[in-house]
């Protein structure tokens, strides 16, 4: 059996990843994440970072692993959302859904360290939000600093009440589609988890 190593730092990753019974190992990888463009199609954009990672952090993990690497966005009127680079562009950010509906994308890569196979997938999951009011998202952005999270909110804490519909995978939303990820191990490593 392999072993599986989680090139990620997110706790939200972690927590998931364990909550479907994986032992893993966390390897962050060191990857620059302007080599990939963000004018390719959000799909494409999330899988080439997710790889990116995979295979940073395989040169680390050594044999007989499974290397998971995730990338998550949230793509709003066709434009890319990434982390907030502070408290006001979060603010901005969470504006800018306020009332609208949102997709969020999740890409997923999966290395092996011994064969050096790399397979890449994503998921898509749209979001609704209610109208917000600037107090609600003041409140928000001051008290939980949504500044590591794609789109400024986590949906897992108080964002949640942001949320007025969901059509897709909760926790793609959340950054890793346990699904997707575990029907893509099984089928492409044969792995039984």
């Amino acid at each position: 059996m392999r072993k599986f190593v989680l090139a990620s730092k997110s706790p939200r990753r972690k927590e998931l990843l364990g909550n479907i019974g994986i032992k893993f190992n966390v390897i962050e990888g060191d990857v620059d994440e302007s080599i990939v463009p963000k004018s390719l199609e959000p799909k494409m954009y999330v899988q080439e970072l997710a790889v990116l990672k995979a295979n940073s952090s395989a040169r680390k993990a050594g044999r007989h692993a499974l290397v998971i690497g995730a990338d998550t966005v949230v793509v709003r009127d066709g434009e890319v959302l990434g982390k907030p680079a502070d408290l006001d562009e979060a603010f901005d950010m969470l504006k800018s859904l306020s009332g609208k509906t949102h997709c969020v994308y999740t890409g997923i890569a999966v290395l092996d360290t011994d064969s050096m196979k790399i397979v890449s997938d994503y998921e898509k999951t749209s979001v609704t939000f209610r109208e917000l009011s600037d107090g609600e998202i003041d409140y928000y952005v001051k008290s939980y600093r949504p500044t590591d999270k794609a789109g400024a909110y986590g949906i897992q804490e108080f964002a949640g009440v942001f949320v007025s519909n969901i059509e897709g995978d909760y926790f793609n939303i959340v950054g890793l589609p346990v699904c997707r990820l575990y029907t893509l191990i099984k089928e492409e490593f044969g792995e039984e988890l």
